[in-house]
Parts: C-alpha cells; sequence; structure tokens
C-alpha cells in the first residue's frame, strides 16, 4: 500500500516577509488616500410608499437581491445627465411608480411592462414641462428631475395599463426626494418629474423582471 504526502513548503527567509508586509501596509494607504466617494451599493432596508402597489420586502430585492447579491461594486453619483440607450425591440408602459428611502440615498422606482428594456435621460431642469403641450408643471421641492424613459408606447400596444398621466406620487419619511409628478406618455417617450430638495447627486440603473428604472438620489442621513 502506498500512501501520498504533501511535500513541505520550503522556508521563506525573514527579510522576504518583512518586504512584503510593507508594501501590502504602502498600497493599503493609497487605496485610502485615492477612493472616490461612493454612494451605498443598491439595496438595504427601508420603507418603500407605492402608488397605487408595492410588494412586501421589495426594497430589498430590488437592490440587494438583483444586484448586491451578484457582487456588483458601489458606484459613484453626481448630478450630471445620465442616459441609456433603451433595446432595439423595447415597447413598454410606466405601469407603477414607487418611493422609497434608504440608508444614504432615496429611491424612486419606474416599473415598466411590455417588451424589451426601456432607454433613459435623466438630468436636472431649471423647469418642469409637459411633453407636447409646454404647460409648466408643479413640483414639490427646490430642484426637478426629469426622469425621460425612451422605447414607452401606448397601452394599446403595450398591453400594459399605464400609470394615470398627471398622477402625484407623494413621498413620505425620505430625505431627499419630495414628489413624483407623471406626465405621461408622448411619442415613444414618457416622462416623470422628480422633486427633490436640492440639486443633490443622483445615480440611475435598470433592473429586469420585470423592468424597472431605478433613480437613487443621495442625501446625508
Amino acid at each position: 500500500m502506498s500512501l501520498r504526502t504533501r511535500a513541505a513548503a520550503p522556508a521563506v527567509p525573514a527579510a522576504v516577509l518583512l518586504t512584503a508586509a510593507l508594501t501590502t501596509s504602502l498600497l493599503a494607504g493609497c487605496t485610502a488616500e485615492g477612493a472616490a466617494a461612493t454612494l451605498p451599493s443598491p439595496g438595504g432596508s427601508a420603507s418603500e410608499s407605492s402608488a397605487p402597489s408595492s410588494a412586501p420586502g421589495e426594497p430589498a430585492g430590488e437592490g440587494v437581491g438583483a444586484q448586491g447579491a451578484t457582487g456588483t461594486p458601489p458606484f459613484t453619483a453626481d448630478t450630471e445627465a445620465d442616459t441609456a440607450e433603451e433595446s432595439s425591440d423595447a415597447l413598454v408602459s410606466v405601469s407603477d411608480i414607487r418611493i422609497g428611502r434608504h440608508d444614504g440615498f432615496d429611491r424612486v422606482v419606474l416599473e415598466a411592462g411590455g417588451r424589451g428594456e426601456p432607454g433613459w435621460d435623466v438630468r436636472y431642469v431649471d423647469q418642469a414641462s409637459s411633453q407636447g403641450s409646454g404647460d409648466p408643471v408643479g413640483v414639490a421641492g427646490d430642484a426637478v428631475l426629469q426622469v425621460t424613459l425612451t422605447g414607452a408606447g401606448p397601452s394599446m400596444d403595450t398591453g400594459i395599463d399605464e400609470v394615470a398621466w398627471g398622477r402625484r406620487v407623494a413621498a413620505e419619511g425620505t430625505e431627499a426626494v419630495t414628489e413624483v409628478v407623471y406626465d405621461g406618455m408622448f411619442e415613444g417617450t414618457a416622462v416623470a418629474f422628480v422633486g427633490t430638495t436640492a440639486k443633490e447627486p443622483f445615480r440611475v440603473y435598470l433592473l429586469e423582471s420585470p423592468a424597472r428604472v431605478v433613480l437613487e438620489v443621495a442625501h446625508d442621513d
């Protein structure tokens, strides 16, 4: 009977160990000094108000379950416009709008049913103006984020009941987001205006199954 054993590892000189420890310490210091400011990873526990509906525990699923669990790292937020292209087959209607407070940010979720994935253009605007007519839209708050979803279509084509035009979704317990006003769909784009307390940094990303465009606005608490 033969017995296979693990070969003994060669001894490492003490000087080599000391050099490696010093190098690791210096690299850690450089990383800490050069790190960019980031918001927490999408997720966290919080309450989320709904209009018209929201499943219990959904905020955690819309962050940790969908992105945090797959190892997606935190990403930076700023006040610059954020854009993304829709998929080539996109034809969606906004079916639900939800708002919730999380540690470090407030979250706005625009759920979109139909086919494909919507694109978006999210930016601060000086004045909220309705699509088509150009009429001013009153939005509570000291700043306004215009959220434009592309790849949108009417309910008769998407088969999805659209959020009522002009619907206001109140924010409860939030720090940065004051309310959301849905302006409706016009010529392939759906617009919602998000009122905020100031021009705070924000970020936007897409979750799937169902498609949801997620806007997160930073706050200090």
